[in-house]
């Protein structure tokens, strides 16, 4: 039985790292600007430091593609991470029903691959949104951020009150007890399985933080220091014991600072 357990125990480490290795990747994308011509650390940097800048660089003006690669790339980097838990207890199922690991790997790439085709239709939204709000005036055309503390206050507010919706505290249950949900979900092995699992997933995890990722609008679309934060506070409200707690406090925070917002 030893060398099983120790074999058992280093597939778990290769798939830690496996997505560990993705989410590094998908960060470095994002780090060297997605394509676009200015990383997102010097976006970030003319964020925090303007007087800095050499020159005020002018609108930005990027191709659909383009604009939804970031996007997602920007999910993946964000939330990838937070499938861990379910990763691996479906990974355990799998080999307790199929001890095969081919099929093992095969399940979780589609589970993995489900997963983040619910945070691409999310990309495809933000992009959207995207596209529509920068011609209006409400998006700097080189920071990607909001320029209007109306509509700035109002993301912040919906925001911090959605954080205490039966909706959101129903997707939160969902994704913080992945054991109850894989037993709902009565999922067996094999790609087509796992993938119809991930695409529920992930429907739950962006019902659960889309919300908070529209606040990206708020402090710049590719900013590293926003994205990590809300990264950050994602994994607190899925992982911690309190995290319920935590989501409730973030949307006072969240309603209080939209209402400062309105008034500064």
């Amino acid at each position: 039985m030893r060398p099983l357990a120790s074999l058992l125990r280093q597939q778990r480490l290769w798939l830690v790292l496996a997505l560990a290795a993705i989410v590094a990747l998908a960060w470095a994308y994002v780090w060297q600007g997605v394509g676009m011509g200015m990383p997102a650390s010097d976006m970030t940097a003319a964020l925090l430091f303007p007087h800095r800048a050499a020159e005020t660089p002018g609108s930005m003006v990027v191709a659909w593609p383009l604009l939804l690669s970031m996007w997602w790339m920007m999910m993946v980097a964000m939330m990838a991470p937070a499938a861990l838990p379910l990763l691996l207890l479906y990974r355990r199922a799998v080999l307790h029903h199929a001890p095969c690991g081919s099929v093992a790997a095969i399940s979780l790439a589609g589970l993995l691959l489900g997963y983040l085709a619910s945070w691409g239709a999310f990309a495809v939204l933000a992009t959207v949104a995207q596209g529509l709000l920068q011609p209006a005036g409400l998006l700097s055309g080189a920071m990607w951020w909001s320029r209007s503390r109306v509509f700035s206050a109002a993301l912040l507010i919906v925001a911090g009150v959605y954080q205490w919706t039966p909706l959101k505290n129903r997707c939160l249950n969902h994704c913080r007890d992945p054991v109850r949900f894989l037993v709902d979900s009565r999922a067996g092995p094999g790609f087509a399985a796992a993938l119809r699992l991930g695409l529920r997933h992930g429907a739950y995890c962006v019902g659960c933080c889309g919300p908070l990722m529209a606040l990206l609008f708020v402090g710049g679309v590719m900013n590293l220091l926003w994205m990590a934060a809300l990264c950050v506070l994602v994994l607190f409200e899925k992982l911690l014991p309190q995290g319920p707690r935590v989501a409730r406090g973030l949307g006072v925070a969240l309603v209080s600072w939209g209402m400062a917002t309105l008034l500064v």
